[in-house]
């Protein structure tokens, strides 16, 4: 028959259930069951904060809103880290990040075609569509310059200059 255990911790433990608590002494965040410590890490490491209470959630001796109640984190990003625990293991929270971006859209050849397309005065939503380029993609290249448009000179405009020179 299973035996109860009462539920002591020692002095300045924070209990995050009645089986469960945490202590942070000298830098390090020690998680105890009861009086006996089951893991710890040094206070600022995140990835292994992340893994050791998802790991907790996952084998049921936590659930996840006694961790939102004892370190103040969303529920959402408990439940997050408990799918990267169930899906990828210890592994998922300390392997490198792998950030992938997609290949670049605006090409030399679309950067000329839409430099023309804009030169010859259509706008940037119309460029955006013959070149098959995003239009705030072309705004972004023509505001960090690599882009250059030029743009023809109107009737309306060239009158106003000459009116301006007089």
């Amino acid at each position: 028959m299973p035996q109860l255990q009462l539920p002591i911790f020692p002095s300045g433990t924070k209990s995050i259930n009645q089986n469960v608590g945490v202590e942070c002494k000298e830098g390090r965040v020690v998680y105890l069951h009861g009086h006996l410590p089951l893991f710890q890490h040094v206070a600022g490491d995140v990835k292994t904060f992340r893994f050791i209470t998802s790991q907790m959630v996952d084998s049921g001796v936590v659930r996840a809103g006694e961790l939102v109640e004892a370190f103040g984190v969303p529920l959402g990003t408990v439940k997050r880290y408990v799918g990267v625990y169930r899906k990828l293991g210890a592994a998922g929270f300390f392997q490198a990040r792998q950030r992938t971006r997609s290949e670049t859209k605006l090409t030399p050849e679309n950067k000329q075609k839409a430099e023309q397309l804009l030169s010859a005065g259509s706008n940037v939503a119309e460029a955006a569509r013959q070149t098959g380029v995003l239009a705030t993609t072309l705004r972004k290249a023509i505001k960090a310059g690599r882009l250059e448009v030029k743009k023809k000179r109107t009737r309306r405009k060239q009158a106003a200059g000459k009116q301006a020179a007089r």
